[in-house]
């Protein structure tokens, strides 16, 4: 009984029971070159209104030491094939000042996620799959805070998503058959979710612009390891 609650006591770290000790992926994504300008996007009268100074595409976003944004970075291969869980919380993808926000997000395959109208004017949402599965749809939200809630059954990176009443509206959706894939924030960055197995993986980094590249990482149990990625202006 005594050695039971002494393993017990090892096994509680800062207030939680830890049953093992999961590896750890994460990194930035740093763009090589110079992109061209972004162009203004050219509102109409009604969605010029919601914007007090201009507003660009999001086609290259870049910090000042080249972090890449909207990467969308996974495990390409490598996984044992299993069926994985979902969270329980809906991602949601808004159209908010006549613009989709996010840009670029992920869900895992059948899990629901919502698409949310905030403005008080009509959007339509017009998703374009390529994958076998995956059913395009074209939804109609004419009320503000209307929440249509879809999911997609296949795996596909990246699904598009348009708004046919406003031509500028577009935002990607990536979809995976597990939960390891993950967007590079403002800067860059990026982290895994961290109960990945040990293993050896190809992970893959996509931008929609600055194309694809990939790299084989060996990892073990309990590992926190960085992998850094670096895409290339593409020539026009």
């Amino acid at each position: 009984m005594k050695t039971c609650l002494l393993a017990l006591a090892a096994a509680v770290v800062g207030g939680s029971l830890q049953f093992g000790s999961a590896a750890e992926i994460s990194g930035k994504v740093t763009l090589k070159g110079t992109p061209p300008p972004e162009r203004k996007i050219e509102f109409d009268p009604i969605c010029g209104k919601l914007h007090d100074t201009d507003v660009y595409t999001r086609f290259y976003l870049v910090s000042k030491d080249g972090g890449l944004a909207n990467v969308y970075v996974y495990i390409k291969s490598g996984l044992a094939p299993k069926t994985y869980t979902a969270p329980a919380e809906e991602p949601v993808l808004d159209q908010s000042n006549c613009l989709y926000e996010p840009y670029v997000m992920g869900v895992m395959t059948n899990q629901p996620f919502k698409i949310k109208n905030s403005d008080s004017l009509m959007h339509n949402v017009h998703a374009t799959p390529k994958a076998p599965g995956n059913e395009e749809f074209n939804v109609g939200q004419p009320l503000k805070d209307m929440v249509t809630e879809k999911s997609f059954a296949s795996r596909e990176v990246l699904v598009r998503f348009k708004c046919d009443v406003h031509n500028w509206m577009f935002a990607y959706v990536g979809v995976m058959d597990h939960p390891y894939f993950a967007v590079t924030d403002k800067d860059g960055n990026y982290k895994l979710p961290a109960d990945l197995p040990a293993g050896t993986y190809t992970i893959e980094a996509y931008h929609l612009k600055a194309g694809v590249v990939t790299q084989q990482v060996t990892i073990g149990e309990g590992e926190k390891k960085t992998v850094d990625f670096t895409l290339e202006v593409k020539p026009r």
